[in-house]
């Protein structure tokens, strides 16, 4: 079954992993809605769907012709992600009269968490470190033409309404559950929305009080990580520096579709103790994770998208 990352921390009565765990969502709309599965072992070997069956209509007496959907077997590994947290002992018996400095430390080191695994998220690309998992980049290929990526050029163009409504409708089997941009691209489309006068984008409250626009009923989350320096060649994707491009994501999130891999227990907090070299303690936060798209059609990229 699989969890939300708040939804795992409250099967915890660790109030520490608990405070870590809401400091790494809160200001990610992405992470507040990708569920997660537990796996044993290191890594993942599912079968991904490609194409569909097909279905015909046949008179009496007819001969049925068998036809099955294609599937890519595809492995996934778990990465290890992390960092430790040194806390001086001096500072912390000194100055927790005024704040709590461990609580302080802990919290930057999570918001740090937070920040590389956005990143890995889009970018993650374990050919050129085999450290990393494959970000939505790579589990979509938007150097190679499918049904899942749209150029809005052959060179890029300025983004439309039109083209935000086509990547939409490249997620079979439902609706996007995130549209994924820049702040740059979100700029836009409000601005496109402005002009146009549509009433197509509504504001709502997230469960931390945040404002989260929703496009057609879809949450318009933001990643600070994706680049509007893309450069796109023939409707492909040719690099992620030296142009004005950016790429906007629509992903459908679940077990049969998009979905993070962890190891049981999810994220870890461990304090590790008293160091031997230097008067200070130490945290160590911890993740084994990884990402699965289950179906190919449950994620799609609009790339060459200006301002």
């Amino acid at each position: 079954m699989a969890l939300t990352l708040d939804e795992g921390a409250k099967l915890s009565n660790n109030m520490l992993l608990q405070g870590v765990v809401e400091t790494i969502i809160k200001d990610s709309p992405m992470l507040q809605r990708l569920p997660f599965i537990e796996i044993v072992g290191n890594g993942l070997t599912y079968n991904q769907e490609k194409t569909l069956p097909e279905i015909d209509f046949y008179d009496v007496g007819d001969t049925w012709a068998e036809s099955t959907p294609t599937f890519e077997q595809i492995t996934t590994t778990l990465k290890i992600m992390g960092g430790d947290a040194d806390i001086d002992n001096f500072l912390k018996a000194t100055r927790s009269n005024l704040q709590d400095l461990e609580a302080a430390v802990i919290e930057l080191k999570a918001k740090a968490v937070k920040d590389k695994f956005e990143e890995a998220f889009i970018y993650g690309d374990s050919a050129t470190n085999a450290k990393q998992f494959d970000g939505l980049r790579r589990l979509i290929d938007t150097t190679t033409a499918s049904d899942q990526m749209i150029a809005m050029g052959a060179s890029g163009d300025t983004l439309t309404l039109d083209k935000l409504d086509e990547l939409i409708d490249a997620i079979k089997g439902g609706k996007p559950n995130m549209l994924l941009m820049s702040r740059r691209s979100r700029r836009k489309i409000n601005a496109l929305v402005r002009a146009a006068s549509s009433g197509m984008m509504v504001t709502e409250r997230d469960n931390f009080g945040n404002f989260i626009q929703l496009w057609d009923g879809i949450p318009v989350g933001v990643n600070d990580w994706i680049l509007d320096s893309h450069t796109v060649a023939s409707s492909l994707e040719t690099g992620t520096t030296g142009g004005t491009c950016s790429t906007i994501y629509a992903v459908q999130f679940g077990e049969g579709a998009l979905c993070g891999l962890t190891s049981p227990g999810h994220l870890q907090v461990e304090p590790v103790g008293s160091l031997e070299t230097k008067d200070a303690s130490r945290t160590r936060i911890k993740w084994y994770v990884s990402l699965a798209l289950f179906s190919s059609v449950k994620a799609a990229a609009l790339i060459g998208v200006k301002d």
